[in-house]
């Protein structure tokens, strides 16, 4: 038997209104089974779908289960944000006034509340350098030069992601990789936009492994690659990344580094479409 539930699709990131990233969220989505979850995010097709169900531990304010075209995911940052805000917009109360805890498989996520939604990149599971074969297919399944690449990273937070880092932001925008070479790859790309500019660097995300061929703009890698740039020195502790151009968005992600080292990742959030859904 099914029921309905109420339903939000929230760009975020977004410049303005679509042409971030969506979103898709089902809300009060407890009994519905994980097939269902699963068969719903074919459906949506997009890059994440997320389910809002009540928390299993007393600090979270709600539990997320996020699912891709191809499969679930233990954290992702873009369904992070849209989430909290469906959430807030619908009526969610968090226990403290300035924070929201998320609880998903990848454990307890703070969501600050300010002028935008920005959420605490959790840890990484993984942050050493890519071996040379892997870092080969890489650079062959990109299309580039190896002499190209000026530093490569695991910044696997989750999802699987590693990063190559290009000389500039027009290179990372010129690429046309061939994703048929590396099918179980979740790799991201960036480069620097010149001194002055309104953003530090361009970044590209190719998810192939979940079935995303590129996400528009990916909360997650920004997270782990701000968290690997910031720690190094690479980057400064508060910068902004485009994300999304070659793909007809305009993305804009804020990323600002506390004394400790927390990585905080933000943008925009708004509810494009909402209603309900059977399930």
């Amino acid at each position: 038997m099914t029921r309905q539930h109420r339903f939000a699709q929230v760009d975020v990131f977004g410049a303005e209104p679509y042409l971030g990233n969506p979103v898709a969220v089902v809300l009060d989505a407890e009994g519905i089974d994980d097939a269902t979850m699963q068969r719903i995010a074919r459906w949506t097709n997009l890059s994440e779908t997320t389910s809002v169900l009540p928390p299993t531990t007393p600090e979270a304010d709600y539990r997320l289960r996020i699912f891709t075209p191809g499969g679930e995911l233990p954290f992702a940052g873009h369904p992070t944000l849209g989430s909290a805000h469906a959430w807030l917009e619908h009526g969610g109360e968090p226990q403290r006034a300035d924070r929201i805890v998320q609880e998903c498989e990848a454990g307890l996520v703070e969501v600050r509340r300010g002028d935008v939604l920005a959420f605490a990149a959790p840890p990484m599971r993984r942050t050493d350098e890519l071996d040379a074969d892997h870092l080969a297919r890489l650079v062959d399944a990109l299309g580039i030069a190896p002499e190209r690449v000026v530093g490569h990273q695991w910044v696997d937070n989750g999802p699987g992601w590693c990063v190559v880092q290009l000389p500039s932001a027009q290179e990372v925008l010129d690429l046309e990789p061939d994703l048929a070479r590396i099918p179980d790859a979740m790799v991201g790309a960036i480069g620097a936009y010149p001194p002055g500019s309104e953003h530090a660097f361009e970044l590209r995300s190719f998810a192939p492994a979940v079935g995303v061929p590129e996400d528009p703009v990916c909360g997650s890698m920004n997270a782990s690659v701000a968290q690997w740039l910031t720690s190094t020195g690479a980057a400064e502790r508060s910068y902004a990344v485009s994300q999304g151009r070659r793909l007809g968005r305009a993305g804009s992600i804020a990323i600002d580094a506390d004394a400790d080292g927390t990585v905080w990742v933000g943008g925009a959030t708004i509810t494009c479409f909402s209603g309900t859904a059977i399930a």
